[in-house]
C-alpha cells in the first residue's frame, strides 16, 4: 500500500507528499507539517498521532480512530453500571469518552475541533471523524503548552471538562497525559 500511494503521488507530481510505515510514536521530523490524516490507528496510536500533529503546529488534523481499549480497560462504575454491565454498551461508551477527551484536548490545545460521523454507521461502526483546524496565530512550541494567560476560556474549559470526566470515572487517558505532561 506504501508504494502504491508514493508511486501515486508521483505520478501526480506531488512532490512533497510521501508514505511510510513505522511507528507514529517514534517518528520524528524537521520539516513543517501541513496536515495529519489518521485512519483506523488502533487503540492509543491516534493518541500519539494527535499529540505529534499538536507539537508539530499541523494546521489541519483528520482522525478516525478505530478501537480505542483504553478507557474500557479502565471504566468501571456502580453508578454507573447501567453503562458497563454489558459489554458492547461499555466498549461503545467507552470510544464515545475518548473521542469526547480527544476533543477537548485539541480544543485546549488551540484547534476548532469537531466530531462527525465519517460513514453511516450502516457501513462500520468506527464512523467517528476528529477534524480539527489550528486557530490562526495559535501555535506551541513542542514541550511547551500555551500558558493560561493566552489561552480562552473556552480552551480552558475544554480541558477542565475532559479532566472532570476521567475524575468521575478514574480515568488516565494517554492524549491528556502526553498534554499536561508538556507543561512540566
Amino acid at each position: 500500500m506504501i508504494e502504491k500511494c508514493n508511486a501515486t503521488a508521483k505520478k501526480y507530481h506531488y512532490d512533497n507528499l510521501h508514505f511510510e510505515l513505522g511507528d507514529i510514536n517514534g517518528y520524528k521530523t524537521d520539516e513543517p507539517v501541513d496536515m495529519v490524516v489518521t485512519l483506523h490507528a488502533c487503540d492509543t496510536a491516534t493518541d500519539y498521532a494527535l499529540y505529534n500533529a499538536i507539537c508539530w503546529n499541523a494546521g489541519i488534523i483528520m482522525s478516525v480512530p478505530c478501537c480505542q481499549h483504553e478507557l474500557n480497560a479502565q471504566i468501571e462504575s456502580e453508578d454507573y453500571s447501567i453503562l458497563t454491565r454489558y459489554g458492547i454498551v461499555k466498549e461503545r461508551v467507552s470510544a464515545l469518552m475518548t473521542d469526547a477527551i480527544r476533543a477537548n484536548v485539541l480544543e485546549y490545545c488551540g484547534y476548532n475541533t469537531q466530531l462527525l460521523e465519517f460513514i453511516d454507521i450502516a457501513h462500520s461502526p468506527k464512523n467517528i471523524l476528529i477534524r480539527a483546524v489550528r486557530k490562526p496565530g495559535r501555535r506551541i512550541e513542542y514541550g511547551d503548552v500555551e500558558s493560561s494567560k493566552d489561552m480562552t476560556d473556552k480552551q480552558i474549559g475544554a480541558w477542565e471538562e475532559a479532566e472532570r470526566l476521567c475524575e468521575e470515572f478514574h480515568l488516565k487517558q494517554t492524549l491528556m497525559e502526553l498534554v499536561r505532561k508538556m507543561g512540566e
